[in-house]
């Protein structure tokens, strides 16, 4: 894993780049400095661009924040959401996981992320007691996103019904600010630790991945994909069969001992070392997404 300072020492080895948002792109207030001019220097060599975020809702919703942050359409080609593709794996039925399931769901999550279901054949229930199925999409802002406490209750109704759980987020938490949240991967890991049965769609796993590459359109060995997480961007990297560009200043910051945005890079070595250890080898890290 060699240290670039910026994406221009890797640019010319790659056709294609899938892009991860969230600890990437921006913080989930605004982007990070330097990310626009990245994007535009490269649109501007023919390059391509893909944004894959564990986002828990359809790529049409995803799309207007991202154009008030001022990532306009212009500085990508395409968008894919773990909530996109689990939208159209409830429509299609045709992974055998997904054909078991009935049509009676809970869902798990805000009023924000409806859209992953909406329009689909499905009786949305309130009681565990009721239903086939738990889709979960993350916490609720009006419910506290911190910590587990206000979710167990029903966690623990779902667990006791058996049902199995549609996980539409694999993040275990994120960075809004300078606020750490939990994400609906903290609430999946709960209920499989719990013997609860979990399918997880997003990154690392592969049928998001599929769909990315698609929009992509360019072949794997011209693809770099960049993000900051080691368990699902790099992981989701080398399971796609693509280079990983490890960003060290998201998630990872405090573990690796730098803020770039405060002056202090992260600590190479340790990073290496962590990579390392959870078997991983992307092919180069950087401090942020710079050109």
């Amino acid at each position: 894993m060699k240290w670039h300072d910026g994406l221009s020492d890797l640019a010319d080895g790659y056709d294609g780049f899938i892009l991860d948002l969230w600890g990437v792109v921006h913080n989930g207030v605004a982007p990070y400095p330097g990310v626009l001019d990245c994007l535009k220097r490269l649109r501007g060599r023919g390059q391509r661009i893909v944004l894959l975020s564990n986002a828990p809702r359809r790529t049409a919703t995803v799309e207007p924040g991202l154009h008030r942050m001022g990532v306009g359409a212009d500085l990508y080609d395409a968008i894919m959401t773990s909530g996109e593709c689990t939208h159209r794996m409830l429509a299609a039925r045709t992974d055998p996981w997904f054909a078991g399931l009935g049509r009676r769901m809970v869902h798990l999550g805000p009023d924000k992320d409806v859209d992953v279901y909406t329009g689909l054949d499905l009786d949305v229930v309130t009681d565990p007691a009721g239903a086939d199925f738990v889709l979960n999409t993350g916490p609720d802002a009006d419910l506290g996103e911190e910590d587990m406490t206000p979710y167990l209750p029903l966690l623990e109704k779902c667990v006791a019904h058996g049902l199995p759980m549609i996980c539409a987020n694999p993040d275990q938490q994120v960075i809004r600010g300078t606020r750490r949240l939990i994400c609906a991967g903290a609430m999946a890991s709960w209920y499989e630790e719990h013997d609860g049965a979990v399918r997880w769609i997003g990154k690392p796993y592969p049928e998001v991945y599929e769909l990315a590459l698609s929009l992509l359109d360019v072949p794997r060995g011209r693809v770099l994909a960049l993000g900051d997480a080691l368990a699902t961007d790099m992981r989701g990297a080398a399971t796609a069969g693509i280079d990983g560009c490890w960003i060290l200043g998201g998630i990872h910051q405090e573990m690796l001992g730098g803020c770039w945005q405060q002056g202090r890079n992260p600590d190479y070595d340790l990073a290496v070392a962590e990579a390392s250890s959870a078997g991983l080898a992307p092919v180069a890290c950087m401090p942020s997404l710079r050109w």
